[in-house]
């Protein structure tokens, strides 16, 4: 290499390192001006609460549950909440896109607004810097809060703050929960975006989400509290350059109707419409009541000095039950990375003779390339101890995409849930996986109800074979892939269905430290 280019590399090399330096002294102030704020608690004469009121007396201590499996059904129940809602809604997601479910979600918010309900909208910041201009837009509404959770200093470029300052900014918030008059929640796996509604042509989510009425509501708007008054909750105000105008509401109104208009004209709004909404009209007709407990990590978990052996932490409050097991545990993980200690505690399970089933996406299926790779190594011991694994296929019909005339899609698992001797059923957003064990926050519902549970083991095992392969070791130690075809047994010998690309993909993950970040 010729002397100046040598001396354009030092230059260039010796100009970031000093950039670097200045950039991680320039980090945004996390102390903006901000009013605390509680959920209402005296909302018994809402429209939730008076629909409820005779059940409530009849389940002292209980919540109403119903499981929203169809895409259609979780997205209207999710507008139809915020249509009954009549003090608050308090919305708390990792993102919200801007496509088509999008902005019917965002314009439901913004109608209820427009009545007078108070809408607190707590997101992460994963995703955020696209849409300052539009948060801005809508924090000027009496009505709407916007507040955003543990920012990046930098709002660009934002990679510079993952040199300076990863600590702090590789811990996100994983949560998701909408809840109307602290009466009606919604707990789950989905974030506010096309493929986890069912309305993408080419790839949709398999999700899951649960509905539930009463104490459940209120002890799910205690936890959005704790999140939306922590000092890692920034109003928008605080993300903006201080010239910064934000566009006329009236504008913006017209751009989503726009948008919402388009959505409008296509198969999906008839599928909608169509859509079970019954647990918002006939609640007590379709729900399920039994004790719940709301699990969650506290928001102090993304600061990176946070105690690992913090007792509040969801793993803390998840792991009694799962080691309670006698007879099952099935676990349903999109993202299903064990490591040492989860493969020694299901060792310690099978010991115990119980029976352990995975269910988690295939090689093909997935969306994340490395967490497959970081799974896959571990498959081969779990098998040999007798766990039955099932990785759910790519492309299959779902009974959602032939209601919207989609046809095949490639599909992904997205629901995170597991079952305790078909006794207890936990619904939330946390994955096995180390970045949900150490890294982000998460949240779900614990449910102490055999009903449910029993269902939705009997649904999945009743599901399995049309939609998974079974994986099995041969006489070798060898992993195959079983398949059942028009009633025929289809066994595969390498990752089905995945490209050369995804293998080699998997084959240089496996090379990298990464594990422990996946």
């Amino acid at each position: 290499m010729p002397v100046s280019s040598w001396t354009r590399v030092v230059v260039g090399v010796t100009q970031l390192a000093v950039l670097i330096l200045v950039l991680a002294c320039s980090e945004e102030h996390m102390d903006y001006p901000r009013e605390p704020s509680w959920a209402y608690e005296d909302t018994a004469d809402t429209y939730f609460g008076r629909a409820l009121a005779e059940e409530y007396q009849a389940h002292p201590g209980e919540s109403g549950f119903l499981l929203l499996l169809e895409g259609t059904d979780a997205l209207a129940c999710r507008i139809r909440m915020a249509e009954r809602a009549e003090r608050s809604l308090d919305v708390q997601y990792y993102f919200i896109l801007e496509d088509g479910t999008g902005y019917l979600f965002a314009q439901s918010l913004l109608e209820a607004a427009d009545r007078g309900v108070r809408v607190r909208i707590l997101l992460d910041d994963i995703s955020t810097s696209e849409h300052e201009t539009g948060m801005a837009t809508l924090v000027a509404h009496p009505n709407i809060e916007i507040r955003i959770f543990n920012p990046f200093s930098r709002r660009r470029p934002r990679f510079l703050d993952f040199v300076t300052d990863l600590g702090r900014v590789n811990h996100r918030m994983h949560n998701k929960s909408m809840t109307a008059d602290s009466q009606a929640t919604i707990v789950g796996g989905r974030n506010i975006g096309d493929e986890y509604f069912g309305a993408r042509a080419d790839v949709n989510f398999d999700d899951l989400d649960v509905i539930g009425f009463g104490k459940v509501a209120r002890d799910v708007s205690n936890s959005f509290d704790l999140y939306w008054n922590s000092d890692m909750a920034v109003p928008v105000a605080a993300l903006l350059p201080e010239d910064h105008e934000p566009e006329p509401l009236e504008r913006l109104r017209t751009r989503w109707s726009t948008r919402v208009a388009e959505v409008d004209q296509t198969p999906y709004r008839e599928a909608l419409d169509q859509a079970v909404v019954v647990a918002i009209e006939r609640q007590a007709d379709v729900l399920t009541w039994s004790p719940a407990q709301v699990v969650s990590d506290p928001p102090g978990k993304v600061l990176d000095d946070a105690s690992k052996s913090d007792p509040g932490l969801l793993r803390s409050q998840l792991r009694p039950a799962v080691l309670a097991a006698k007879k099952e545990l099935m676990v349903i993980s999109p993202y299903f990375v064990p490591r040492e200690t989860g493969v020694e505690g299901f060792r310690k399970l099978r010991d115990n003779g119980l029976r352990v089933i995975v269910v988690t996406n295939s090689l093909a299926s997935t969306d994340v390339t490395a967490v497959h790779a970081g799974y896959a190594r571990y498959r081969k011991e779990l098998l040999e101890m007798g766990v039955e694994i099932w990785e759910v296929r790519a492309t299959k019909t779902l009974r959602e995409l032939r209601r919207l005339k989609l046809g095949m899609s490639r599909s992904s698992l997205h629901t995170k849930a597991f079952v305790v001797d078909r006794e207890k059923l936990f619904v939330g957003s946390f994955n096995w996986d180390p970045r949900s064990v150490e890294i982000n926050t998460e949240m779900g519902v614990f449910l102490d109800s055999p009903e449910l549970a029993e269902w939705t083991s009997d649904r999945v095992e009743e599901v399995l074979p049309r939609v998974a392969y079974l994986l099995r070791l041969d006489e070798r130690g060898k992993i195959e892939w079983v398949w059942l075809e028009d009633g025929e047994q289809v066994v595969y010998t390498s990752e089905p269905e995945a490209g050369l690309a995804q293998r080699l993909g998997v084959n240089f993950y496996t090379l990298l430290p990464i594990e422990g970040q996946l």
